[in-house]
């Protein structure tokens, strides 16, 4: 089996800030990735709700890296497990992480510092092929030098060991998803 992905919303970064936010869906595991800063909650509710899912179904939440405008919004989904670089938390549970996703085995987590030294990109086998969730690019249009970045060269390495998946599509932090072969152009 494999997952199905569904962008929630787009993120953008000029004057104002929103996250690219992500709906994840395998067997009966409902993800929702980078539940950052928006416009309106409904932005990320409304789109949730029209693909058939409430947010107290949600199973777990995965954060990217933990800058508020990747994490804002939370707290929307009451049941959920919590992932991010270090552990899996739940009520008042801090378990260890796990690569994989209990539930959702073609969905996995890959340490990509570089942004933060916490990062992580969300990996994504889809019918189409590997989706990678990931905060490596803003955008397609850049910037290419993160203004953000703790360390550049460590972003460049985890973007090389990304694009070395071989993904269809990335679906950057703050822009609409993407074809690889767009950023040679």
């Amino acid at each position: 089996m494999t997952a199905t992905v569904d962008v929630l919303t787009n993120g953008y970064a000029h004057d104002r800030v929103a996250s690219s936010v992500i709906l994840v869906r395998e067997n009966d595991t409902i993800i929702v990735v980078d539940p950052g800063m928006v416009a309106s909650r409904d932005l990320i509710l409304e789109p949730l709700h029209s693909l058939g899912v409430h947010e107290n179904e949600v199973t777990d939440v995965i954060f990217s890296h933990h800058h508020p405008d990747h994490t804002l919004n939370a707290a929307l989904f009451l049941n959920a497990r919590y992932h991010d670089v270090w552990a899996i938390y739940l009520a008042d549970d801090w378990g260890d992480r796990t690569d994989v996703i209990e539930g959702a085995p073609s969905v996995s987590l890959l340490d990509t510092p570089g942004h933060t030294h916490e990062d992580i990109s969300t990996l994504i086998q889809t019918g189409v092929g590997l989706v990678v969730c990931t905060h490596l690019w803003w955008s397609v249009q850049g910037p290419e030098i993160d203004p953000r970045a703790v360390d550049q060269g460590l972003l460049e390495a985890s973007r090389a060991a990304v694009l070395a998946l071989r993904p269809v599509l990335i679906i950057p932090g703050h822009g609409p998803a993407f074809s690889p072969h767009e950023l040679d152009q």
